[in-house]
């Protein structure tokens, strides 16, 4: 396996593919010890609730580096070679989120114009029983679950996106922190996607300037 300065793609390779409820791998310390804390320190500050593109952000040189590095070709042929899957020529699309709301964690589905989905989650040791995300069986009851990860520092879950990939968490409102990889179908739901999520974090920068002022 190719070296990578933040991921670790041995424990990646070694961790099998868990097919219940749906295609997924759990792995605690993916990110390195040695760089949790460097992205830590990096993490751009998100005061406000939703998801924003990486691009959108007030990010430093050490953290774009470390967003290259999640789009990297390593990763890419890890995935592949994980989920049985060919992303060449998939484009990639890396969002954040820093904080949790009420309404957040609700039962859902990502959309069919992505492929996989990886999370990887930069918090603290977490004790609440809310935000720890669950990969639900079916589309109603948040306790019909197959796994539940807590966000805690370092650990990656990574799905297949599928009609029948069902997650969400109870409700948490605080911190909680998280980066979000994908694989899209096309340059164009690329570009389609970053508009949304930018145009929505261009909106929530404006308002929370107006009610600052």
């Amino acid at each position: 396996m190719s070296a990578s300065p933040s991921l670790d793609l041995d424990r990646f390779a070694a961790t099998p593919l868990n097919r219940d409820p749906f295609d997924h791998v759990v792995v605690p310390g993916f990110i390195r010890d040695s760089a949790c804390d460097a992205i830590d320190a990096h993490f751009p500050r998100i005061d406000k609730g939703g998801s924003f593109p990486a691009e959108s952000l007030n990010c430093d040189s050490a953290f774009k580096a470390f967003v290259e590095e999640l789009q990297s070709e390593a990763l890419r042929h890890a995935v592949e070679a994980k989920f049985d899957i060919d992303l060449s020529g998939r484009p990639t699309m890396v969002t954040l989120r820093g904080q949790s709301r009420a309404k957040d964690g609700r039962i859902h589905t990502d959309s069919a114009t992505k492929l996989i989905t990886a999370l990887i989650y930069m918090n603290p040791e977490w004790e609440s029983d809310g935000g720890r995300l669950r990969l639900l069986r079916d589309d109603k009851d948040i306790e019909n679950y197959a796994a539940e990860v807590p966000p805690a520092r370092g650990t990656l879950l990574m799905f297949r996106c599928a009609p029948n990939a069902f997650h969400g968490h109870k409700p948490f409102v605080g911190a909680r922190r998280s980066i979000q990889l994908n694989w899209v179908t096309s340059a164009a739901v690329l570009k389609r996607e970053l508009a949304r999520h930018g145009l929505s974090a261009w909106t929530k920068r404006l308002f929370g300037k107006a009610a600052a002022g």
